[in-house]
């Protein structure tokens, strides 16, 4: 059975993942749900039909409601590869909601998380 994609695979089967990472290190859902709504644009009522509904990553980002224009100042590195390097778009999304659930998890101050301040 070959591998699936990690384009193909449910938001769903990845958020429960990333709360266990935040709350492991002391952080709560809905800072990270903050997160997710900065980087995409999605609202609870949104994010909650794209974890029901079973969609796709590629799916996930494809149909953000408004994908922040301060993604792009997003940069380091997250699994082996650094972020502002990726040219693949889809890749470099799922990468950068990577990169900022780690920063949460790590401690870094929701302001500075999302390139406020």
């Amino acid at each position: 059975m070959p591998a699936r994609s990690l384009s193909e695979m449910s938001f769903a089967t990845i958020y429960p993942l990333y709360v266990a990472k935040v709350e492991r290190k002391g952080h709560s859902h809905t800072e990270l749900d903050e997160l997710i709504h900065w980087l995409t644009g999605y609202d609870a009522a949104g994010l909650d039909a794209v974890i029901s509904e079973q969609r796709s990553l590629a799916q996930f980002f494809e149909q953000a409601p408004s994908y922040n224009p301060n993604a792009e100042l997003i940069t380091g590195v997250i699994c082996g590869c650094r972020v502002e390097t990726i040219t693949d778009p889809l890749m470099r999304q799922i990468r950068q909601l990577d990169k900022i659930v780690d920063e949460l998890a790590k401690g870094k101050a929701l302001t500075k998380i999302m390139r406020t301040a």
